[in-house]
C-alpha cells in the first residue's frame, strides 16, 4: 500500500450515471488486475474504494457508478484537481492458473477490473472470452475496449434490448478452462453454481479503512475468516461459503 497524491487528467460520463476517471502520478504500487484504490473525498470521513480499470504509463483509470454522496462528488470533479489516494490495495487476480482459454465475466460496475485482467491474460498468450452483463442497452459501457483485446466478447442484457437476453450465466454455453468473475453477490453465486471449472471471484463489500485494520469487511471462508479489503477482494472458488 502506498499513499500518494494523484491529479485528475480526465473525468467523463460513459452512461447516465457511470463515469470514467483517469489519474496521473505514482501508480507503481498497483501490481496486478483486481486491486483497487481508496480515494479521499473532501468533507467525507471514509474514503471511497474503486477498482482499477486500467494502469499504464504513470496513469490509473477507474470506472465508477454514482450511487451516493461520495461518488456524486467525484462525478463533479474536473481535470487538474489533486486527490489523496491509497494505491495497491487488495490481492488481485492470479493469471498463472487460468489455462489456455479463460473466461472473464463482469456485471455492471463489476466489469471494470475485468478489463485489466483481460489485458494481462492476452499478454500471456491466452485465448480470452469476455461476458459483460447489463440491465439494458442504455447502461452498456466499455464494450468496444474489450473487443479490441479479447478474442470474443458477449454482451447480455436482462431486458433483451441488446445482445443475449438474460444474465451472464445464459451465455456460458461454450468450453473454457477457468473462470474470473466480478459483480453483485447474486451474480457471483449464479456463476459459481453454473460454471464447471475452478475460478476466482472478486467480491464487492462495504469497507472502512480499505487495508485490513478495522476488520469491518470480514467474511467466513472454508479456511477461516478473511478481510475482503486485505485478503481479498479476490477469493478462489474452493474457499467460498455462500
Amino acid at each position: 500500500m502506498k499513499e500518494v497524491n494523484l491529479k485528475i487528467s480526465e473525468n467523463k460520463p460513459l452512461t447516465e450515471n457511470v463515469y470514467k476517471m483517469t489519474l496521473d502520478g505514482d501508480v507503481s504500487e498497483i501490481k496486478k488486475s483486481g486491486q483497487f484504490i481508496n480515494i479521499k473525498i473532501d468533507g467525507l470521513f471514509l474514503r471511497r474504494p474503486i477498482s482499477v480499470y486500467d494502469k499504464e504509463n504513470g496513469k490509473v483509470t477507474v470506472i465508477y457508478k454514482v450511487v451516493g454522496e461520495g461518488t456524486e462528488k467525484m462525478s463533479e470533479m474536473t481535470a487538474g484537481k489533486e486527490l489523496n489516494v491509497l494505491t495497491g490495495l487488495g490481492n488481485g487476480f492470479d493469471t498463472s492458473v487460468s489455462g489456455s482459454n479463460p473466461v472473464v465475466i463482469g456485471g455492471g460496475v463489476g466489469i471494470p477490473p475485468m478489463y485489466l485482467l483481460a489485458k494481462e491474460l492476452k499478454a500471456e498468450g491466452k485465448q480470452v472470452t469476455a461476458i459483460l452483463g447489463f440491465n439494458r442497452k442504455s447502461e452498456i459501457f466499455a464494450q468496444a475496449e474489450f473487443e479490441k483485446i479479447c478474442d470474443k466478447v458477449i454482451v447480455t442484457t436482462a431486458d433483451g434490448s441488446f445482445g443475449i437476453k438474460g444474465f451472464v450465466t445464459d451465455a456460458l454455453d461454450f468450453e473454457y478452462t477457468y473462470t474470473y468473475c466480478c459483480g453483485p453477490l447474486p451474480m457471483l453465486k449464479a456463476v459459481y453454481e453454473k460454471t464447471v471449472t475452478s475460478g476466482q471471484y472478486s467480491f464487492e463489500e462495504r469497507m472502512g479503512c480499505g487495508f485490513g485494520a478495522c476488520m469491518g469487511c470480514s467474511c467466513k471462508t472454508k479456511y477461516g475468516n478473511k478481510r475482503i479489503c486485505k485478503d481479498g477482494p479476490v477469493l478462489v472458488k474452493e474457499e467460498i461459503i455462500w
